[in-house]
């Protein structure tokens, strides 16, 4: 008999109040009958690793498992291990100390963020507010970004192309992208007061929860300009568990059309 679960991998925090904002948007996906869902971490989170998630989900009986990473870019090189230890890839495109996993269900990987346009439509609300005039303004949307070649232009493809859905969305001027690895902040505000010195900048991260890098990196790299900045992140936001849903909605499908199949 097949049965799916359903197991988020995020990366992982110390913070409580992060591993509690990835949790309380699993929590709230929507899916239909006893479909279970494992909310799972790359590192720090004892319990609740990935290992962790595949070994309880497999205790329920589940025979195929429709992985979904809640990472902000299919450029990050944390999916290309997760994917060498799920088995979906013969080898990681980097050197990786992350093992295979034990597994005896069948493995479906889904996709990171990338330019979803869920995710447009999130980041256009956390910044929403900032905007005045929408027509002398500029958006730079911050993201960690990369330096291996491969992961870098990933990044660098997905981060572009959300721009441009927040330039659509809001109606701005002008939308463009900027990686804190390799550090392109200062070379973008300084195109722009160059070019376009009475447009306001609006900076937007695109990191799933507030710490560190909205925190302090960010307004670190933008020191000496002006510009408009509140620091929010993708999360909280009920967005990312419509975002989720997406993700397994042609899963959730199969087994629908499954179960009226056997009807």
């Amino acid at each position: 008999m097949v049965k799916y679960g359903i197991l988020v991998i995020s990366h992982g925090s110390r913070s409580e109040s992060w591993v509690r904002l990835v949790d309380d948007a699993v929590g709230a996906v929507r899916l239909p009958g006893e479909i279970p869902v494992f909310s799972s971490f790359l590192e720090i989170v004892e319990g609740r690793l990935i290992q962790d998630g595949i070994t309880h989900l497999e205790s329920l009986g589940v025979t195929n498992i429709v992985v979904v990473p809640l990472f902000v870019s299919s450029g990050s090189t944390h999916i290309d291990e997760i994917a060498y230890a799920l088995g979906a890839k013969k080898a990681p495109q980097l050197p990786t100390d992350m093992k295979p996993f034990a597994i005896q269900a069948r493995i479906h990987l889904t996709t990171p963020i990338d330019d979803d346009p869920v995710i447009a439509e999130i980041v256009y609300a956390k910044i929403k507010a900032l905007s005045t005039d929408p027509g002398r303004e500029t958006v730079l949307l911050v993201g960690h970004g990369s330096i291996e070649n491969g992961f870098h232009q990933r990044w660098r493809r997905g981060l572009e192309r959300l721009a441009e859905r927040l330039k659509r969305l809001g109606g701005f001027d002008e939308a463009a992208s900027a990686m804190l690895l390799p550090n392109q902040i200062p070379d973008r505000m300084e195109q722009w007061r160059m070019r376009k010195p009475g447009h306001t900048v609006i900076v937007a991260p695109l990191f799933l929860s507030e710490g560190y890098f909205t925190e302090a990196v960010i307004p670190e790299r933008l020191q000496g300009y002006s510009y408009r900045y509140n620091g929010e992140a993708l999360l909280p936001h009920p967005g990312i568990s419509r975002w989720i849903e997406r993700q397994i909605k042609p899963f959730v499908d199969k087994m629908q059309d499954g179960t009226r199949t056997r009807l």
